[in-house]
């Protein structure tokens, strides 16, 4: 198989040949780790990409502090102010420009990429070649955590929750200009689409089930309906306890999701998974064991992850971010576990 067809025969709960495996390079990972973690990632083939030309990221000199801390300030093109304290990390919001709805009259999204020009038939050059051997996941999105860095997070939940005109007005927009972005994301004829929201806290919804399928649903019924119709797989990603809508997320169209793994029992949300046809990224747990674990405690989690999901049979693969926090030997001690499946 190439690693294209491994990851089609994955989301159709087909056995691989190979345990099928996803790399994400994370910016703040990367910083910290340099040049070993990218010679081990150039050295560790995965099914997404290729990391042969893969660079560090730099960082402005003048966010270095005094002691050598990072701390860094950055108005993005949304209006929304961060204060950033880990390199490659989202940041605070500490000014959001809808804070006073008075503003949302004339406040505006920043421009869509544009459907045609150099830049866009480069990246439809750069799809098709990358085609050729990998699965190609293109487009990333988030309304709702964009509602919520441009104003306050309780005001965006009660505004929700009383089903404000403002809060509607602004929804319509960020699906309006998120559609767009989809919209030139399919123009490079992937092989899935990838969006997401945490919806989730540690235990249950941050809003009740009723207020999600009034609220969110028709409006992903809206931004899924042209990757549906294009045939495109759709991959979920939402942090957070979501069991009570997985059957929403199936009903959507949506093939794949990448949970919070740690907060779920795993036979349940395996099993749950498979009926519905959902496959799953399984994500090692990052806050406890790959922070402060033993790689000892990192290869047993690999392993009973491997135990409950089976993604020998297909329906599920390894997903692996290498953040801030974690020690070396951990990283390897993962990379290791992984590798006796690959």
């Amino acid at each position: 198989m190439t690693s294209r067809e491994r990851i089609r025969a994955v989301l159709d709960f087909q056995p691989p040949d190979l345990v099928g495996l996803e790399i994400h390079p994370s910016t703040a990972g990367l910083y910290e780790h340099g040049e070993r973690l990218q010679r081990l990632l150039q050295g560790f083939p995965h099914d997404f990409g290729d990391f042969s030309n893969l660079a560090l990221p730099t960082v402005n000199p003048d966010a270095i502090q005094p002691d050598g801390s990072y701390c860094e300030t950055r108005t993005d093109a949304w209006g929304i102010t961060w204060k950033h304290y880990i390199f490659g990390a989202w940041g605070i919001p500490e000014a959001r420009p809808l804070d006073d709805w008075t503003n949302l009259d004339h406040w505006q999204p920043p421009a869509p990429p544009s459907p045609s020009g150099p830049d866009c038939d480069a990246a439809r050059a750069n799809a098709a070649a990358h085609k050729q051997k990998y699965y190609l996941k293109a487009g990333w999105g988030g309304f709702f955590e964009q509602m919520h860095s441009l104003r306050r997070f309780e005001d965006v939940l009660m505004e929700i929750a009383l089903n404000t005109r403002e809060i509607n007005r602004l929804a319509d927009m960020l699906v309006e200009h998120e559609s767009a972005c989809l919209g030139w994301a399919l123009g490079l004829q992937p092989d899935g689409i990838g969006l997401g929201a945490d919806f989730g806290t540690q235990e249950a919804l941050l809003l009740s089930r009723d207020q999600w399928r009034r609220f969110f649903r028709p409006r992903y019924e809206k931004l899924l309906a042209p990757v549906r119709e294009q045939g495109c797989d759709i991959f979920f990603h939402s942090c957070g306890q979501i069991s009570e809508l997985l059957p929403d997320l199936a009903d959507l169209g949506i093939n794949a999701i990448w949970p919070q793994i740690n907060l779920y029992d795993w036979p349940t949300l395996a099993r749950r998974c498979r009926e519905l046809k959902l496959a799953l990224a399984l994500h090692p747990e990052r806050s406890h064991v790959m922070t402060s674990g033993t790689p000892e405690q990192v290869r047993r989690h690999v392993d009973d992850l491997a135990t409950a999901f089976v993604p020998q049979e297909g329906g599920s693969w390894f997903y692996l971010e290498i953040d801030n926090g974690f020690p070396w030997e951990n990283i390897e001690a993962l990379f290791e576990a992984v590798a006796r499946y690959r």
